[in-house]
């Protein structure tokens, strides 16, 4: 039986249930004597919908496409029409998650081998729900790499996870993060009818747009009357539940020192109020290669060759 505290977390744009991997055997400092060890290189693809998917096998068998998600908690989670094709996969339980569209029935599997390149994990919990990214079979988070240096490398599509904190030159800046219940935050400034406003972003990868805000910042600056309204667009979470959002043109959008102009952004207009959380999505995040520290206190970012490039308007 899967413990309650391993699906008490809520994410509001995308559900994910909050556990932990088993231990990686593919992480060497437990077994390559006193050398340091050397990184892991996870090669990546780059969607049109600005999500990372990596290739890997389940239980030394099955094939799957899945999308690394900077929100996501310690589980793996499989689509459906994902898993109805896997030979290895056994549920034997299901549960109540939570979404932002509500409660949903879930079932799972415990007791996985997941191998993503050189690195393998034991004991893995898989949990099923109805999304992911474009493309992908499902996803997975940091935690997979809990205790060690997550290199996000878009110039050579790469994942590179280091035992320890690497060396970086001077043109990385150092930001600091904040890490709750699982997840990152760093904080933004966006500028909104000629005034500069602060505030708190999840770093989430799973999110195709640039930025989406939650309901009491998009409320208290009224973003319906201060920003220029494109378009409407419909969100689904994991589960399939359905939010419309509003789009629009924010004339500017600083992370540490680098500044978007006229960057597209979303928020929830009308009568109802889940957003409780602002996002930063995979239309930013791609534009800056990034280390994360093994403690999750620091982000360090660099401006890369994406950072110039168009909107992508998913």
């Amino acid at each position: 039986m899967v413990p309650v505290n391993k699906i008490c977390r809520t994410l509001f744009l995308v559900a994910v249930s909050s556990c932990v991997f088993g231990q990686a055997t593919g992480q060497a400092d437990s077994t390559k004597s006193q050398a340091p060890a050397l990184p892991d290189t996870i090669p990546f693809v780059l969607t049109p919908h600005n999500n990372m998917i990596v290739k890997a096998v389940l239980n030394g068998q099955d094939t799957v496409d899945l999308m690394f998600h900077t929100a996501a908690g310690g589980d793996l989670t499989l689509i459906k029409s994902a898993t109805a094709r896997l030979t290895t996969l056994n549920f034997n339980g299901q549960d109540t998650v939570n979404s932002w569209g509500g409660d949903n029935a879930s079932r799972y599997s415990t007791g996985n081998a997941l191998q993503i390149r050189d690195l393998k994990w034991e004991d893995v919990s898989i949990w099923e729900n109805e999304n992911s990214g474009p493309l992908s079979d499902g996803k997975f988070g940091p935690d997979l790499f809990a205790g060690r240096a997550i290199e996000i490398d878009f110039d050579r599509n790469r994942l590179v996870i280091h035992s320890a904190m690497p060396e970086l030159g001077d043109d990385y800046e150092k930001l600091d993060l904040v890490f709750e219940n699982g997840m990152m935050f760093v904080e933004g400034l966006s500028t909104i009818g000629g005034a500069t406003y602060p505030n708190r972003f999840l770093i989430h990868s799973g999110y195709a747009g640039a930025v989406l805000f939650d309901d009491a910042f998009a409320d208290k600056n009224k973003l319906n009357d201060n920003l220029k309204i494109t378009d409407e667009k419909e969100l689904k979470d994991s589960y399939g539940n359905v939010l419309k959002t509003q789009k629009a043109i924010m004339p500017a959008f600083s992370i540490g020192g680098a500044t978007l102009t006229d960057i597209p952004v979303g928020f929830f207009a009308g009568s109802i109020k889940r957003q409780k959380i602002s996002v930063l999505g995979g239309e930013v995040i791609k534009r800056f290669n990034m280390v994360i520290d093994p403690r999750r206190e620091n982000i360090y970012l660099k401006a890369n060759t994406l950072m110039d490039t168009p909107y992508s308007g998913v």
